[in-house]
């Protein structure tokens, strides 16, 4: 996905069946609707904010981004984040809870925006796929049982598992029995549906819950509905808050970022990966920044590309972004005639919806592979505690700061490679793992295993150096291959300096092989009696190899 630009060039894509995105449209708006509203009472929002993030991101989409099976939506993992971050600021005012909420969007939205226009589309994720993965799961638990609760009736304080479970169970006696009953019989409809292609189940469930709503009078029994959906679209205008809450908002967008982008690249690139298609990251990082700062303008939600609807989206057969137009129309023609209908969907039903939606998050599988494969198991265990034990909010920040720790911490441990020859080719390997592979006589092959930046190069050049120092017998040229240092920070400039004085007190040549134009550059800007003894050349290690034979042959 990073550094790829364009459309898609998959032949599917150039010449679209139509038809096949008219119905794939077609199929997807009675799933979009009925999530949309569910998702905003995830966040604890009118229902009008999930309706509003949904136009805006299919607008902003359809128009900006690249991707053709892509929905951008409200999604179940923002909206339980904007939940969590407006309840923590709020403190039980409402009023003060919506305008929270319209900021933090915003201020989403201004990231994203600020993220495409700096081109850090390449920076994938802070958030390794197994905390992601663990983090969903654990998300997904969360939000189910609060729609369980949401569907019997009863209140839960707590944000975590260790208070939900047992104020869900306490409460066994209280619970709305009737409301309990239409979960389960809106549950089997969903699964039956799911099983017919291209069939609207959301939106089936949702017209046979007003229907039984009305002809069994179910609010005389207890049971809550979703109430009037205010579409009145106001000028649009900043929210005011003090300058120190939009300094606690900044924090906090910067955590829905990272958990919007995560889910959006991962539905993004997984489907391009499938399908061939070539989809750019920057342009993407522009149409979320879009869509979230005009679902906030006019009081939505955040909006991403989550899982479900882009994979229903494909799986309905579309072949283009027309799909997510059509769907875009369906809805739109759903909410100018049928909105004071869609206010009598009963709150079951709508928890319903939204723990359907969540059960794949609920598959031990994806977590199970890093269990065989004996790797980052603990990354895993730790993600899903964090959510379960912390909460949605805490969670989330503690699962990047895992994430962004595991990648400084493998960064900052990369060791130093000693390259040799193999069997008198053009080939420089590994000495440690391939014995066999030969020394070149008075020459030194260092090469980092990982890219030099402030955390590892000192001790990496060092290191460098201090086998220089030790070789036997004495060499009289160092080669350090810098492949995999495609740029150089201001650190790692200072210390190479260094490295290059202490070098040429040796009376060592050194050669820097495989220098990309970027770090070569900023290199060659340095004092020319500093480059005394260095060559900087973008030579491969044997060229290299060939030239400090040359110069002392």
């Amino acid at each position: 996905m990073a550094g790829a630009h364009g459309e898609s060039t998959n032949p599917r894509a150039d010449t679209p069946n139509r038809w096949l995105d008219v119905l794939a449209g077609l199929s997807i708006a009675g799933l979009l609707l009925p999530e949309a509203v569910a998702y905003s009472s995830i966040a604890a929002l009118p229902p009008q904010t999930g309706v509003i993030a949904l136009f805006a991101g299919l607008l902003c989409y359809g128009l900006l981004g690249t991707s053709r099976f892509a929905i951008v939506s409200a999604t179940s993992s923002s909206a339980a984040v904007l939940a969590a971050a407006t309840a923590t600021l709020a403190n039980g005012d409402p009023g003060l809870r919506m305008t929270l909420a319209i900021g933090l969007v915003l201020v989403t939205g201004g990231f994203f925006l600020l993220a495409g226009l700096l081109k850090l589309g390449s920076i994938t994720s802070f958030i390794a796929k197994p905390v992601l993965r663990g983090f969903a799961l654990g998300l997904a638990i969360t939000i189910i049982l609060k729609q369980v609760a949401s569907a019997v009736d009863v209140h839960l304080d707590s944000g975590n598992l260790i208070r939900l479970m047992p104020q869900l169970l306490e409460q066994l006696p209280q619970w709305n029995r009737v409301g309990a009953l239409v979960t389960v019989v809106s549950l089997l409809v969903l699964w039956l549906c799911a099983r017919v292609r291209r069939l609207p189940g959301g939106l089936l469930v949702v017209a046979l819950g007003i229907a039984a709503g009305q002809w069994l009078d179910l609010s005389a029994h207890g049971v809550k509905l979703i109430g009037v959906i205010d579409l009145r679209l106001d000028v649009p205008h900043l929210p005011v808050l003090p300058f120190a809450d939009w300094l606690r908002l900044g924090e906090l967008a910067f955590a829905m970022v990272m958990i919007l982008y995560a889910e959006s690249y991962g539905s993004i690139s997984s489907f391009a990966l499938k399908h061939g298609d070539r989809v750019s990251s920057n342009r993407d990082l522009l149409a979320l920044g879009a869509a979230n700062l005009l679902s906030g303008l006019f009081h939505g939600m955040p909006a991403g590309a989550g899982y479900s609807a882009t994979s229903a989206n494909e799986a309905a057969g579309a072949g283009s972004r027309m799909a997510g137009a059509v769907a875009a129309g369906v809805v739109l023609l759903i909410v100018l005639t049928a909105l004071p209908y869609i206010a009598l969907t009963p709150e079951p039903v709508l928890a319903a919806i939204v723990i359907h939606a969540l059960a794949r998050g609920l598959s031990l599988q994806p977590l199970g592979r890093y269990f065989i494969w004996r790797r980052d198991r603990l990354l895993v265990i730790c993600a899903v505690a964090a959510v379960l034990v912390l909460g949605v909010l805490d969670g989330l920040l503690v699962a990047v700061v895992i994430s962004v720790v595991l990648m400084l911490k493998q960064m900052s441990s990369a060791d130093i490679q000693v390259l040799g020859q193999m069997a008198g080719g053009h080939d420089f390997v590994d000495l440690s793992r391939h014995p066999q592979a030969r020394e070149i006589p008075g020459v030194l092959i260092v090469r980092p295993s990982e890219a030099l930046f402030f955390a590892n190069v000192e001790r990496i050049l060092g290191g460098a150096l201090h086998l220089a120092r030790h070789a036997s017998p004495p060499i009289h040229t160092i080669i350090l291959s810098l492949e995999e240092s495609p740029d150089l920070d201001g650190t790692s400039i200072e210390a190479l300096e260094a490295f290059f004085l202490r070098v040429r007190a040796e009376d060592t040549l050194l050669i820097l092989a495989r220098l990309k134009d970027q770090a070569k550059g900023v290199l060659a800007l340095l004092p020319a009696q500093e480059l005394e003894q260095v060559i900087l050349s973008d030579l491969s290690v044997d060229g290299a190899v060939q030239q400090a034979l040359k110069s002392f042959s």
